[in-house]
C-alpha cells in the first residue's frame, strides 16, 4: 500500500467514527483522487486554519465554520512556523506528504517538536495548545474535526 493510500485509509478511519458517534448523516458520497483534491479551490486563512501567510488550505468535506464533521487540507511551504495555538474542538490529523514537525506546549520550542513523516497520525485535543513547523521541505496535512472550530493563539513570546 502506498503512503498516500495509507493516509487516505487513515483519514476514512478517522472521519467514519465521528459521523457514527454524532448521529450526523453524511449527505453525499465523496471520493477524491489526489488530482481532484489539488483542483479544489483554496480557502485561504479560513476557519480552523493557522492564518499564516503562505499556507494553502482546502476544505475536503463539511464546513469547519458550521456544526458538523469537517476535513481540511493544509499545504505548508518550507521554513514555515505556526505559533502556539489551540482549537475549541477535538481534531485529528494525518500527514500526507513531506515532513511535519509537531509539538505540544505554550511556546513553539524546537526541542519539543517531533518529526512526522507521511502516514503519521496525531491529535489536537480541544483546548490543548500545540504548534508546528516545516524545515527544508513542504508538508501536506489532512485535519478532521467537528465544527464549528476556531484557532486561538497563545499570547506568549516565541523563541
Amino acid at each position: 500500500m502506498s503512503r498516500r493510500a495509507a493516509a487516505a485509509a487513515i483519514l476514512i478511519a478517522l472521519v467514519s467514527p465521528v459521523l457514527a458517534a454524532t448521529g450526523v448523516a453524511q449527505t453525499s458520497e465523496l471520493r477524491l483522487t489526489p488530482e481532484e483534491v489539488a483542483a479544489l479551490p483554496g480557502v485561504g486563512p479560513g476557519t480552523g486554519t493557522s492564518g499564516v501567510n503562505g499556507v494553502q488550505s482546502r476544505i475536503l468535506a463539511g464546513n469547519p465554520a458550521k456544526a458538523g464533521p469537517y476535513t481540511i487540507e493544509i499545504r505548508v511551504p518550507p521554513h514555515t512556523r505556526i505559533a502556539a495555538h489551540g482549537h475549541k474542538d477535538d481534531r485529528s490529523a494525518v500527514v500526507v506528504a513531506g515532513l511535519w514537525y509537531f509539538g505540544y506546549g505554550n511556546v513553539a520550542a524546537d526541542a519539543l517538536v517531533r518529526p512526522l513523516p507521511p502516514g503519521s497520525f496525531y491529535t489536537e485535543p480541544a483546548g490543548v495548545v500545540h504548534f508546528a513547523q516545516t524545515r527544508d521541505a513542504p508538508a501536506t496535512v489532512y485535519i478532521s474535526g467537528f465544527g464549528p472550530t476556531s484557532t486561538d493563539y497563545v499570547a506568549s513570546p516565541e523563541p
